[in-house]
């Protein structure tokens, strides 16, 4: 549990310009995937689509060539969407931005998963036509909620094992899940146990989550934070059978060997419409999200060297 740097504490600076535009930028997609959208399922089919079509059209619109991967899930064809910078010095190196846009059935996930969904977007768009020197793909996953978690049918399965097939070399996956819920209310941070008795009861930090085999990746992405973010955040490399740890796209990396990590709010041990009918756009803290987006763009600059 010892990371590089120290999280963050005392009052937020305030926004920057552009953070305000991007406060405004992340709400707009938000209220697109969960607003207008709404629930995005297999069950709900068109609207999975609908979700698909808006990624691609926003990467489109950046400039970006998307590639569709097309998978069949529930006798429905499915969809994970890809947008790759090439880097310039080192193309073969890959550091993958994952986030799941499907929905748990019976919620409008705006959280879970549209907050990550929104940040992939505007972190691609900040990064599109920059050159960096490792290759950076922005990956939209389908399929990650029940009942395709960990099933051949997950979408993020389904694009790590074509990774592994043909033979690319990933060297960092960041899986951006459930990001948007920050509180200073007391109390309002829960872990399972014992790591209650380790980290703060607040939930207004980032998370940011591996396995121990990961620890190193995980501390390299903390470091960086730290350094060009001023803003709370946690750690932790645990063990994998601890509840929570494995919980969304970057377990499919793993199973294929691909150093990954979560970066989250912890979802259901803060945030209290997980997985629910009213987990909806009005709920999530955007001037909070802009400066986590903020930091997580320079993480990304700092990985994939940018020049």
């Amino acid at each position: 549990m010892t990371m590089p740097g120290k999280t963050y504490k005392g009052p937020l600076p305030q926004l920057t310009a552009e953070q305000i535009q991007l406060k405004d930028e992340l709400a707009r997609n938000v209220q697109t995937i969960a607003g207008q959208i709404g629930e995005r399922n297999t069950m709900h089919y068109h609207k999975l689509i609908a979700a698909a079509d808006f990624i691609e059209k926003s990467l489109t619109e950046a400039a970006y060539k998307v590639r569709r991967q097309e998978f069949t899930a529930d006798g429905k064809k499915c969809y994970n969407l890809e947008a790759e910078l090439i880097g310039s010095k080192s193309p073969d190196k890959i550091i993958v931005i994952g986030a799941h846009y499907d929905s748990v059935y019976g919620s409008p996930g705006a959280n879970d998963n549209g907050s990550g969904v929104a940040a992939a977007l505007v972190l691609a768009r900040c990064f599109a036509g920059k050159p960096t020197a490792s290759t950076i793909r922005f990956v939209f996953f389908a399929n990650e909620e029940p009942p395709f978690y960990k099933t051949d049918e997950m979408g993020s399965l389904v694009y790590a094992k074509e990774c592994k097939q043909n033979n690319e070399n990933i060297v960092a996956m960041l899986s951006l899940e459930t990001i948007g819920y920050y509180t200073d209310k007391p109390r309002s941070q829960k872990y399972p146990f014992p790591f209650s008795l380790f980290y703060p009861p607040v939930g207004n930090f980032l998370g940011f989550v591996s396995n121990t085999k990961n620890r190193a990746l995980l501390k390299q992405v903390v470091g960086l934070f730290r350094q060009n973010c001023q803003f709370p955040s946690q750690a932790g490399a645990i063990p994998e059978f601890v509840e929570g740890i494995n919980w969304s796209d970057h377990w499919a990396f793993w199973q294929h060997g691909y150093p990954a990590i979560m970066v989250t709010d912890t979802a259901p041990f803060r945030y209290p419409h997980y997985h629910q009918p009213f987990d909806t756009p009005d709920k999530l803290d955007y001037e909070r999200l802009a400066r986590v987006t903020t930091g997580l763009e320079a993480v990304l600059k700092n990985l994939a060297g940018s020049i």
